[in-house]
């Protein structure tokens, strides 16, 4: 282990075991497994948020069908589990992206329905008595040099030309009276975003649908989706409806090695902090926070004051490789240490408690959908870089309304049926990745030794990723 690590505490943290959301409440044990070929009405492949709130919204809407999850671990064993907890509704591709696609009015309503996503899920939390440890602060993104100040103001442009997102520029003194970060020059501040505690929300979805009838076959791993026909190890499963949710595990089914990328993100959190170090930091509105770094880093404050922070590390593995459950390297553990000890010198010798890893689904396009193809039965969603806690709500929505044939208000918006290319093939895939990454680590370098605009590297990386 690094010095940089142990220097944090007595005891090397814990790595992997899925997370520490699954620490805190205990990793749960399958059942239910699918017992040789069956037949329902409708099969959901996934049981993450995407699977859950669709089978949710699903029984709701026509307590008659039979629906049934299927899952390769437990309910909730992938990103689900694992994320940092941010309901926001902020939209993967960007407005201005959608708008010069569709009509504005169109991603407007967009966004419009994304803020009120958040509200749904909070809503539906307290109906079906979910304790996700939720509170909705909003979120705060900082600027720390004057080129990440450049880009919050960047920013407050974007907010003017769509209020819908309600954002708006802080001074450094506005910012620090909500979170006091070291070196801040600004923030910006996005009002429709919620703190959650992610395995709580996803394990409280999966026994609310579980009352509602569906059942969820876990310890279940599909191997192929054909139409109206998902395949086992345990048995086939025939369904008039199939719905890939997958996500970042989409790339482990036959013949969608390309479709989405499983990109790795790294977390750690720490043990509670004493009192003395939250009155200094404040943080009293639990928003979620984010830097303008280009290789960015996310956090929140959880309901038993430890404060847990995300970001790459490796980004990527060779050959769309998924999961290890969750373990993670002294060197990204140490990494995001520093990152949140420069912005917080005053919990430098607070300890971390657990680091860990997972994956998301990354179309080429870095643009989340939703659709159905009623010729093959086939419905699917994700592809939310990072941003699905409330996506996925919506999509569970969505595809309800598409199955069941209803043309809703839910139906038309921009996100439905889109389509990217896929991904190249390896070598260059791992090449194009992690190149990236390397140019948007070496304009953050350039951007904190003095340079006063977003360095030109980073611009072009995003040009070329498509982001």
């Amino acid at each position: 282990m690094s010095e940089q690590v142990a220097s944090a505490g007595e005891r090397e943290p814990l790595s992997g075991g899925i997370s520490h959301w699954y620490n805190d409440i205990g990793i749960p044990e399958p059942t239910d497994r699918l017992d040789g070929d069956d037949e329902c009405d409708v099969a959901i492949i996934g049981a993450g948020y995407t699977g859950l709130w669709a089978a949710y919204y699903l029984a709701r809407a026509d307590p008659t069908l039979d629906i049934r999850v299927v899952e390769r671990r437990f309910a909730g064993f992938g990103a689900s589990g694992r994320n940092g907890g941010w309901l926001s509704a902020a939209i993967t591709g960007g407005l201005d992206t959608y708008a010069r696609l569709f009509p504005r009015e169109l991603v407007s309503r967009f966004q419009l329905t994304m803020n009120d996503a958040v509200d749904e899920v909070i809503a539906v939390a307290g109906r079906e008595g979910i304790d996700a440890h939720i509170r909705k602060g909003g979120t705060l993104l900082v600027a720390r040099n004057p080129a990440q100040l450049d880009r919050a103001e960047e920013l407050a442009a974007m907010a003017a030309r769509w209020p819908e997102i309600g954002g708006r520029l802080l001074t450094a003194t506005e910012t620090a009276e909500r979170i006091d970060i070291a070196g801040t020059l600004a923030g910006f501040h996005e009002p429709h975003c919620a703190r959650i505690h992610p395995a709580r929300l996803v394990r409280g979805l999966a026994e609310t649908v579980r009352r509602l009838g569906v059942r969820i076959h876990e310890d279940t791993a599909v191997t192929a989706i054909e139409p109206r026909l998902a395949t086992t190890a345990r048995g086939r499963l025939r369904a008039r409806h199939i719905v890939r949710a997958t996500e970042g595990f989409t790339a482990d089914l036959a013949g969608e090695h390309r479709t989405w990328v499983p990109m790795n993100s790294s977390m750690i959190i720490t043990e509670p902090l004493p009192k003395d170090a939250l009155e200094q930091i404040g943080w009293q509105h639990a928003d979620t926070l984010e830097d303008l770094s280009h290789v960015y880093s996310y956090s929140q404050i959880t309901q038993d004051g430890r404060i847990a922070i995300g970001g790459r590390g490796n980004p990527y593995r060779y050959g769309s490789r998924t999961d290890n459950d969750g373990s993670v390297d002294a060197g990204t553990i140490a990494a995001l240490r520093a990152t949140l000890v420069s912005w917080f010198p005053a919990i430098a010798d607070v300890p971390i408690a657990h680091g860990w890893s997972g994956v998301l689904g990354v179309p080429r396009n870095w643009r989340a959908t939703v659709g159905y193809d009623r010729s093959t039965g086939i419905g699917w969603a994700g592809g939310y870089v990072g941003t699905g806690v409330t996506a996925t709500n919506l999509a569970g929505r969505t595809l309800t309304d598409l199955i069941l044939g209803e043309r809703s208000d839910l139906t038309i918006l921009p996100w439905v049926d889109q389509r990217a290319r896929t991904w190249e093939p390896e070598p260059l895939r791992w090449i194009g990745i992690h190149g990236l990454y390397r140019a948007y680590g070496w304009a953050d370098r350039l951007e904190f030794n003095g340079r006063r605009r977003t360095a030109p590297i980073a611009r072009v990386a995003n040009l070329i990723s498509g982001r």
